[in-house]
């Protein structure tokens, strides 16, 4: 599942927020010009894995554009230029590049990446790795590479095969990224499981922080990975306990409270509000958020929703909460929008955001 950087960024520590001040202040501009801060690409259908529960394959995930491998998908020179030209389009202030499996495409992305972070747009790749990350993707201004990791090496080997734990340390030699495990039922039941992975990565040179998230399900699904609030409340009571010992866990106390009250809608969503997503063919906007599908939000275990919440729900000065700065500038925004789009026709799918907004 993608992480996106914003929960990272803020650094939601104790004391409130420390943000990038200049990225904080674009982000705030795109909203009150109507604009969409974050973009996310799922960057081709393609991806050699098939792991349960995964949210880009779910039937449901696109809805009435139907399932994510009958959709267009790109490569090349035609790639790259629609990517940038979807870029140029949104300007966004942070794009996450997600798949299938973005590493299928890792010969655009030696052309992409370079030139995004020379636009000065922060990159986000979340990947499997499930080959080798090119060495000089290491120099490339705002790049932060994610690498999914399903629990301990047993149960990912056999969820997330070929991408093993083996050919991840292989491929992750001379990086530094960033771990993404989701928990899962799974997990959550192995006694020390926390410890025993917390130990495992934090001892790796090449990790530079690690991140965990909830399995998030659709809405009437009984997927087995489906955690019950009990098992997810005492998962983050051990997480908590345990961030002393491991530095490198990214786990605050507002991220936690993110995870324990999360939006009740994808309208109540500062993630998902300010975020828009497109599929493989980069025209079909993925909705109501990053999932598809319809997610269910009681449920939601999604760190960049967790962590916006928590984001939104920090008072300046002790009173005015961030949230309603938010709501005032979206008014803003969308009252900008409605005038562009009085001058002329939005595309379709750009059209198709407004109505959660």
């Amino acid at each position: 599942m993608a992480a996106l950087r914003y929960a990272d960024a803020s650094r939601l520590h104790e004391g409130g927020p420390v943000m990038r001040k200049v990225g904080l202040l674009r982000a705030w501009g795109r909203i009150l010009t109507g604009r969409y801060p974050s973009l996310s690409i799922e960057i081709t259908r393609e991806c050699p894995l098939r792991c349960p529960g995964c949210y880009a394959y779910e039937p449901g995930h696109l809805g009435a554009a139907g399932p994510l491998r009958t959709l267009a998908d790109y490569s090349g020179k035609e790639l790259v230029d629609r990517v940038l030209d979807l870029v140029h389009r949104h300007d966004p202030v942070h794009l996450s590049i997600v798949g299938g499996e973005p590493l299928v495409r890792y010969r655009e992305l030696e052309i992409l990446l370079p030139l995004l972070g020379a636009m000065d747009v922060s990159v986000q790749l979340v990947t499997s790795a499930v080959r080798a990350i090119p060495r000089s993707w290491r120099d490339i201004p705002g790049l932060d590479v994610v690498v999914s990791i399903d629990g301990l090496q047993q149960e990912h080997d056999r969820r997330r095969a070929p991408a093993t734990y083996d050919r991840i340390l292989t491929n992750i030699e001379g990086h530094s990224i960033t771990v993404h495990c989701t928990i899962t039922r799974q997990m959550a039941n192995r006694v020390g499981s926390f410890v025993a992975f917390l130990s495992f990565w934090s001892g790796r040179e090449e990790i530079r922080q690690i991140w965990f998230s909830f399995f998030t399900p659709q809405v009437g699904s009984g997927d087995d990975e489906i955690l019950s609030p009990a098992m997810k409340a005492d998962a983050l009571a051990e997480l908590a306990r345990l961030r002393p010992h491991y530095a490198k866990l990214c786990l605050p106390d507002r991220l936690i409270s993110g995870y324990r009250s999360p939006p009740a809608t994808p309208a109540d969503c500062i993630f998902a509000r300010t975020t828009a997503c497109f599929s493989s063919d980069l025209k079909t906007a993925v909705s109501p958020c990053q999932l598809g599908g319809k997610p269910d939000c009681a449920r939601c275990g999604c760190m960049a929703s967790a962590g916006l919440k928590a984001l939104g729900d920090v008072r300046l000065a002790g009173i005015l909460p961030l949230r309603a700065i938010y709501e005032s500038s979206d008014r803003i925004g969308r009252a900008q929008r409605r005038r562009r789009m009085s001058r002329r026709t939005e595309p379709r799918a750009i059209a198709t955001y407004e109505s959660r907004r």
